[in-house]
């Protein structure tokens, strides 16, 4: 497999400063102090041992928004590589795949060699290493699921070693490794199981769309299909002719409500009916974002300042429609929506990506 979201440019070659637009789905952000290219584990390990601070760690681009003003310090752009199996028995097989791998190539391939527990993730921009940062999740999967182990470089005591599962502290949209720059992660391992059927499909709107009962099982191929489709629909598969996947995929996260406030919810929205929702554990409740967002007032399509607008496929994209709008002009424009949201619903939303050198 290669590494297919990698842009050559000659300022990674020259590592001179240049925009940093170009290595986001966004295709925001402003210049970099320095941007040097890695292209294996032990590169990306130098190259942020020699890196003047400050350090930006930076893959897919896909789940990142870069402020105007760009990036002071050194970016490393990981542009590693390739699985190897690490274990394997009749019903299993264990992979390490390296952090710049393009997460749907990885896909694809797990699917071709009939290793199913990844199949629901189809279609997801950015790299392997990023999946265990923000736990990335659709319909119905979550890598946690399927991960064993996280290989980082421990920049606090410049060690590099494998962080189990159970000490990634995985949560909706969350692990240990977000919103910090100690670790930096190396590769990936996954335990995938050697079926041609995909797991028991989990998300209602994905078994609509295979014409099976929720729970059943489906052939991985067909799995991969209906997910790109609709992922397709709603503008989150990247396609250099459509204006919407200038974006980061959904901007907000579903939040998370204890009951108190899911039943004020409920009071405030009782003449726009009931919103989607998700029992979680100790009475929390998962609420719609996209139901908030549009139930405030904010169709598909709905413009900003500058070139910016909501997805006209979705309403929790938020897109570079012009291709030339600024990141001040985005955050203008998520700024609104955030309040309008809290102020009609009484809910606050929060941002799913990282955001860099800006604020929300």
């Amino acid at each position: 497999m290669s590494d297919a979201s990698a842009q050559p440019t000659t300022e990674v070659d020259r590592a001179i400063p240049g925009p940093l637009a170009g290595y986001t789905t966004l295709r925001m952000g402003g210049p970099a102090g320095r941007i040097v290219a890695a292209t294996s584990a032990d590169e990306i390990i130098q190259a942020v041992q020699v890196a003047d601070e400050p350090i930006l760690v930076l893959a897919g681009g896909s789940n990142v928004v870069i402020g105007d003003a760009g990036f002071p310090g050194t970016v490393v752009l990981v542009r590693s590589g390739g699985l190897r199996i690490l274990t394997e028995d009749a019903g299993s097989v264990t992979v390490r795949v390296e952090a710049g791998e393009p997460w749907d190539d990885l896909v694809a391939a797990t699917i071709g060699n009939g290793w199913a527990g990844l199949e629901c993730l189809s279609g997801i921009p950015g790299s392997t290493g990023a999946t265990p940062i923000q736990n990335v999740g659709a319909y119905g999967q979550e890598v946690a699921e399927t991960i064993t182990g996280v290989e980082v470089y421990d920049r606090l005591d410049g060690t590099r070693r494998v962080v189990p599962a159970a000490e990634c502290g995985f949560a909706y949209r969350g692990s240990i490794f977000k919103y910090q720059d100690r670790w930096v992660v190396l590769s990936v391992d996954f335990r995938l199981t050697r079926s041609p059927l995909s797991g028991p499909v989990r998300y209602a709107e994905l078994a609509r769309a295979l014409g099976v009962e929720v729970g059943e099982r489906v052939p991985l191929a067909d799995a991969r299909a209906a997910v790109l489709r609709l992922r397709a629909g709603k503008g989150m598969v990247l396609d250099a002719a459509d204006p919407d996947t200038r974006s980061v995929g959904s901007f907000f996260t579903n939040p998370v409500l204890d009951r108190a406030t899911y039943d004020q919810l409920l009071e405030r929205s009782a003449d726009l009916g009931e919103p989607p929702s998700w029992p979680g554990a100790d009475g929390l409740v998962k609420v719609s974002a996209a139901w908030l967002i549009d139930k405030a007032g904010f169709t598909k399509g709905h413009p900003g300042e500058g070139g910016v607008a909501i997805s006209s496929k979705h309403t929790l994209a938020l897109t570079n429609r012009s291709g030339t709008a600024s990141t001040s002009d985005l955050l203008a424009l998520a700024s609104t929506i955030r309040d309008t949201v809290h102020n009609r619903l009484g809910v606050t939303l929060h941002p799913e990506p990282v955001l860099i050198n800006c604020a929300l």
